[in-house]
């Protein structure tokens, strides 16, 4: 089994004295990564925060969690992410979706696709990022993105390119991350209006998905990392789990034909709900199971007796 690793996120805004302040304590606590989000709300631009945090610490990945494709060239966003993983002394990983928050497109005029362009975009995105990264200029051409006898500079430290992590819900995404990524991200599907579907959080919703990116890997299957995080509901430590989990089937309950149910939400690896021992034998069993040993938890301090508890096991 792979050692845990834990990943926290910074979603705000605020000065760089608090930034840098969160990522030493999350270095401290045994964090792999702090990560940054990557949507047009509150909270700071990714890039710069990202060289603030590595500027700040000696041992800790930074991150996006995850870059939305479609709000940058990707060979614009080569260059910043090399320079970054130069900056970093080679601590950058590569985090990068197809974009799905559809009241961000809306509210800047960008065209909200359907999901197979989105997510064909995605994979030509992936070529070029992959083309910058590599020695000497390259070319390409695709249906989204041409790019022809370009050399892009700096180049990474990390060779052949920093560890790639492609996160999705649907098939698709996820058959590209096989194929292409080091870490596979997976995310809950949404329904319309951006609501989570139940039915892609569920232990047996998420095997499946592995089981898809199984098929896509081949003989690189084994070289993958897993990761999860929490989603559609706020991570809550409680002695009384399961009448914090009825909150959770009620508010999901009608979204599809079949709801969930109490033990399904807690088992779920899209919800963090229980006391401290009970989380920590939900990451064991997770890792276990379905072989998921990366942890997105949220902000620093949430779950960090977690992180204590598990750290370099």
């Amino acid at each position: 089994m792979r050692p845990f690793t834990f990943n926290a996120a910074a979603q705000g805004i605020f000065d760089g004295a608090t930034l840098a302040e969160t990522a030493r304590r999350a270095e401290d606590l045994g964090y792999t990564t702090l990560a940054i989000p990557d949507h047009l709300i509150p909270q700071l631009s990714p890039v710069p925060a990202m060289a603030t945090i590595a500027a700040a610490t000696t041992r800790l990945r930074i991150s996006a969690y995850v870059f939305n494709n479609d709000l940058r060239h990707p060979a614009v966003l080569a260059q910043d992410l090399a320079s970054l993983d130069v900056l970093s002394g080679g601590r950058l990983t590569v985090a990068i979706g197809a974009g799905w928050n559809r009241p961000e497109y809306d509210a800047i005029g960008l065209p909200f696709d359907p999901t197979p362009v989105r997510q064909a975009r995605l994979a030509e995105a992936v070529a070029v990022l992959k083309g910058c990264f590599a020695d000497g200029p390259f070319s390409y051409t695709g249906e989204h993105y041409t790019i022809t006898d370009y050399d892009a500079e700096p180049k990474p430290i990390q060779r052949p390119h920093p560890p790639l992590m492609i996160g999705g819900g649907g098939r698709r995404t996820l058959a590209l991350a096989g194929r292409e990524a080091d870490i596979v991200g997976l995310a809950p599907r949404t329904l319309g209006a951006q609501r989570t579907d139940p039915t892609s959080i569920t232990l047996a919703a998420t095997a499946e998905k592995i089981e898809w990116v199984r098929a896509a890997a081949g003989d690189r299957f084994d070289d993958l990392t897993f990761d999860v995080y929490p989603s559609g509901w706020p991570v809550v430590v409680t002695d009384d789990p399961r009448t914090e989990a009825a909150k959770v089937v009620a508010h999901l309950a009608g979204r599809t034909e079949t709801d969930l149910d109490v033990d399904d939400v807690l088992a779920s690896p899209h919800l963090f709900i229980g006391t401290i021992e009970s989380l920590v034998e939900k990451c064991q069993m997770l890792r276990e199971t379905l072989g998921i040993s990366s942890f997105m938890l949220g902000e620093v301090d949430e779950l960090a007796p977690v992180v204590e508890r598990l750290r370099g096991t």
